[in-house]
Order: C-alpha cells, then sequence, then structure tokens
C-alpha cells in the first residue's frame, strides 16, 4: 500500500491550497480515509474524514474552510483548503483507516 501526498508549499494568509493523495495497492477506491496534520512541536491531529459512503467530518478548526473529497476512478483523495492561516501551517498527511498507513506527508507553511 502507498499513499503518496502532493500540492503542499508556501501560501500567504487567506490564500488557498488543494493536496491530493494517491493511492495505489490494496486500497479500495471506495473505503474511508482521512486527513492528518501535524504542525512543529504539536502532536499529530485529525482535520477531516470521508467515509465509504462519501459522507464527510471536519475537526472544528477547519470547518467552513476545508473541503475533503475523492476521485474513485483514480483512487485520489483530496483537501481543498481555503482561507489560510499561519496556524494551519503543519505536515498533512492522509490515512487509510482500515489498514492504518500514512502517507508521506506534504508541508503546508502559512506566513507573509
Amino acid at each position: 500500500v502507498q499513499l503518496q501526498a502532493s500540492g503542499g508549499g508556501l501560501v500567504q494568509p487567506g490564500g488557498s491550497l488543494r493536496l491530493s493523495c494517491a493511492a495505489s495497492g490494496s486500497i479500495l477506491s471506495m473505503e474511508s480515509m482521512a486527513w492528518y496534520r501535524q504542525a512543529p512541536g504539536q502532536p499529530r491531529e485529525w482535520v477531516a474524514s470521508i467515509s465509504s459512503g462519501g459522507s464527510t467530518d471536519y475537526a472544528e478548526s477547519v470547518k467552513g474552510r476545508f473541503t475533503i473529497s475523492r476521485e474513485v476512478r483514480k483512487k485520489t483523495l483530496y483537501l481543498q483548503m481555503y482561507n489560510l492561516s499561519p496556524e494551519d501551517t503543519a505536515v498533512y498527511y492522509c490515512y487509510a483507516p482500515r489498514l492504518s498507513v500514512y502517507g508521506q506527508g506534504t508541508l503546508v507553511t502559512v506566513s507573509s
């Protein structure tokens, strides 16, 4: 199983980014997936989830600003992030709960 995250980078406060996570191996195209993040010196925290049925859930800190989605045919998970703030600076990881597997992470830095 491989989860390849991409799309991170440096963005100014108020900006947007879209993260992608391409899955390969024994990942079902419709299984539940999630995004986590880890800020410097902080524990890893849950950001958003999407169930096998497509229902979504978000941490309070990102609700209304982030959107989790997926493209089934490409087995790719997305995290669209709007109105970013410096508090969103972190390494973002995609996660497959059924297999307890994290991707390698992509760094998002929000700074002016």
